[in-house]
C-alpha cells in the first residue's frame, strides 16, 4: 500500500507538471525511478494481449502490463490534470515568475541526478549531451503555428505530445502550444469536452505505445547515450523555463484570455523596465531552492522504495 500511494502521488505530480508548458512528466518520471518500468509496462500494451488473455486468463494480463502500477499512475495524471489545469492556469498568469522558477530549480536538480547515472563521462556523451541541449533549445524556439481543431490534427497532436511527454526535457503541453492546440485542450479539460478529449485521448494511446517500444529499444542497447541525450534536452529545456521573459505573441484562449505564444528570456531588470512589474528575485530565488529540494525528494523516494525495480537493474 504505501508503494501503491508513491506511485499515484509521482502520477499526481507528472500530471501538475504536464498541464505547465515547457515541464514534462517524463521528467518526473525519471527522476521518481520509474522511467524504465514505465516504458517497460507501457511497452507491453499491443494486440498480442489478447492472446495472453484468452490462454492465461486476465491475472496473467494484467501482471504482464504491470496492471496496478498503470492504473495507479494514470489515474494520479488524470486526476491532478483536471483539478490543476485551472490553477495552473491561473499561477502562469498571475504568478508566473514564482511558477517558472520552481520548475528552474525542479530541472536544474533533474539534470544533476540523471547525470549521476552515466557509467562514464567522455568526449562522445559530451557531444551528445550537446546535441540534445541543441535539440531542446531549437525545439523550445519553434514559431507556433495555428492547425484548425480538427478531429485528425486533435488525434495527430495528442500523438506528437505524447511522444514529448515520455521525453523527460521536452513537455508535451508545449508540443500543442505550438501546434496551436493547447488552448483548446485546456478548455476541453475544464469543461469536460468528452469528443476532444477522446480524440486526443486516441492519438495519445496509438503515440505512447508505439513509442515507448523505440524507447525501450534504445535504453536497452544504448543506456549512457540515450541517458546523455535526454540530460541534453533538459539543459535545453531551461531556455523556456527562465522565469523572466518578454512575450512577443499571444494566442487567445477559447475564455478570451491570453495565451503567451512566442517569449524571450530576459534580465529581471529588463523585465522590470518593459512589464513595469516587480521581478521578485527574492521569490524566484525561494521558488528555485523549493523545486531543487522537490526533486532530492523524489530521488530519495526512488531510492526508499518507489524505483527500487530501475535501480537495480542500474
Amino acid at each position: 500500500m504505501k508503494d501503491r500511494f508513491k506511485i499515484a502521488l509521482i502520477g499526481l505530480l507528472m500530471g501538475a507538471a504536464e498541464v505547465v508548458p515547457g515541464v514534462s512528466g517524463g521528467t518526473i518520471a525519471f527522476i521518481s525511478g520509474i522511467y524504465e518500468r514505465l516504458l517497460e509496462a507501457i511497452k507491453q500494451l499491443t494486440p498480442a494481449l489478447f492472446l495472453v488473455a484468452r490462454k492465461d486468463g486476465l491475472a496473467a494480463l494484467w501482471r504482464q502490463i504491470d496492471g496496478w502500477f498503470l492504473l495507479l499512475l494514470f489515474a494520479g495524471m488524470g486526476v491532478a490534470i483536471v483539478a490543476f489545469a485551472s490553477g495552473i492556469s491561473y499561477l502562469l498568469h498571475y504568478e508566473p515568475v514564482a511558477l517558472w522558477s520552481f520548475f528552474s530549480g525542479l530541472v536544474v536538480a533533474s539534470t544533476w541526478v540523471m547525470s549521476r547515472q552515466l557509467t562514464g563521462f567522455g568526449l562522445k556523451l559530451l557531444l551528445l549531451v550537446i546535441i540534445g541541449a541543441v535539440t531542446g533549445i531549437v525545439i523550445t524556439s519553434i514559431v507556433p503555428i495555428e492547425l484548425p481543431p480538427t478531429p485528425l490534427f486533435l488525434f495527430v497532436g495528442g500523438a506528437l505530445a505524447v511522444c514529448a511527454w515520455i521525453l523527460p526535457g521536452i513537455s508535451g503541453s508545449f508540443i500543442l502550444l505550438i501546434l496551436g492546440l493547447y488552448g483548446i485542450v485546456i478548455e476541453a479539460i475544464k469543461t469536460l469536452d468528452l469528443v476532444t478529449l477522446a480524440l486526443v485521448a486516441s492519438g495519445c494511446a496509438l503515440g505512447l505505445v508505439s513509442f515507448a517500444q523505440v524507447l525501450t529499444r534504445l535504453f536497452k542497447h544504448a543506456r549512457d547515450g540515450m541517458l546523455a541525450i535526454l540530460t541534453g534536452f533538459m539543459l535545453g529545456s531551461l531556455v523556456k523555463l527562465w522565469p523572466w521573459k518578454e512575450t512577443l505573441a499571444y494566442q487567445l484562449g477559447a475564455d478570451g484570455r491570453q495565451i503567451p505564444l512566442i517569449q524571450e528570456p530576459v534580465l529581471p531588470a529588463t523585465y522590470m523596465s518593459l512589464t513595469g512589474a516587480d521581478p521578485q528575485i527574492e521569490l524566484a530565488m525561494l521558488a528555485m531552492i523549493a523545486g531543487f529540494v522537490a526533486v532530492i525528494l523524489l530521488d530519495w523516494m526512488a531510492v526508499a522504495g518507489v524505483g527500487r525495480d530501475d535501480r537495480h537493474r542500474r
